[in-house]
């Protein structure tokens, strides 16, 4: 079972980058090389507590649709989105938020999930599936960062 830690610190403040980490349109903006878009349930916004997106992307040259609902959401501190139907047996992604003193925001992305296929699902992860899914998630957070920094922030 893989699980994945990757801390964004973003000069911006927490409510900011909250709201920059839950937009429909912006994860769409951080995955275009992967042709990611959402084609059902919400599909443009701030995504809320209890919706579901379903995202249609091309990974390993195939075409995937994935479906995940926010399952609990705190703001401006924590939300989870977990996998309802996808290529993953499940997985479970928290997006956390600090804010310092000093006005820069850690987001922290924990992304944990069993992989399909059982013992060739966990050689996949060890040959290329755990580094994709750090770059998808290290990507969007480089994106969050420069969308958050580039903002008039009072």
């Amino acid at each position: 079972m893989p699980r994945i830690e990757i801390t964004t610190m973003i000069r911006a403040p927490i409510a900011v980058v909250f709201d920059l980490a839950r937009n429909i349109d912006v994860h769409q903006a951080s995955q275009s090389e992967h042709r990611e878009r959402a084609v059902a349930g919400r599909v443009s916004g701030l995504i809320e507590e209890g919706e579901e997106v379903t995202w249609e992307a091309v990974h390993f040259g195939i075409r995937q649709r994935l479906c995940s609902r926010i399952v609990s959401m705190s703001r401006p501190r924590h939300f989870r989105d977990s996998m309802v139907t996808g290529a993953f047996r499940r997985f479970d992604h928290d997006h956390l938020f600090d804010e310092s003193a000093d006005g820069v925001t850690a987001m922290r992305d924990v992304f944990d999930y069993d992989s399909p296929l059982g013992i060739l699902g966990r050689i996949a992860d060890l040959l290329f599936l755990k580094r994709h899914m750090i770059r998808l998630l290290s990507g969007r957070g480089r994106v969050i960062s420069q969308m958050a920094e580039s903002m008039k922030n009072p």
